[in-house]
């Protein structure tokens, strides 16, 4: 099958063809900045109303209070939630907004791998392919 491309009147006047798969990664990573950010606010809750849930490795680096790390996923996770919302509706800040939220959640479920290894590498996953989605494909989506 053909790909659909929609015209896009670029500068001086040239027609410049948007390609719907770049669309459907930008729609993809405001959707999947949207779950990630409600499943990391989820885990900051969960470490602010049980404090024992999460227990770190001994001798690590990054070893907060849970209390910290939950003020941290939950206030983080909100954030990420309102850029892929922003992303969703074409605004340009909210790409740029959620490229920069998307690396700090990248690193902070980085340092946050001794205490939770699996959701920490999955959020660090789909944090990299936002990344990319926004960066390589952005400028396709208009509001």
């Amino acid at each position: 099958m053909a790909e659909q491309t929609a015209p896009d009147y670029g500068s001086a006047g040239q027609v410049q063809e948007k390609s719907s798969w770049a669309v459907g990664f930008i729609l993809f990573a405001g959707i999947m900045m949207i779950v990630a950010g409600g499943f990391q606010a989820f885990m900051g809750l969960v470490a602010l109303f049980e404090n024992e849930f999460y227990v770190a490795t001994r001798n690590y680096v990054f070893q907060f209070d849970a209390t910290a790390w939950g003020w941290i996923h939950l206030l983080g996770g909100l954030l990420v939630v309102g850029a892929g919302l922003a992303v969703m509706a074409g605004k340009t800040w909210g790409r740029v907004i959620g490229i920069i939220l998307a690396v700090l959640s990248l690193l902070a479920n980085f340092a946050f791998i001794p205490y939770y290894p699996f959701w920490s590498l999955t959020i660090v996953a789909v944090d990299i392919f936002v990344i990319w989605a926004l960066v390589a494909h952005g400028r396709d989506v208009t509001a």
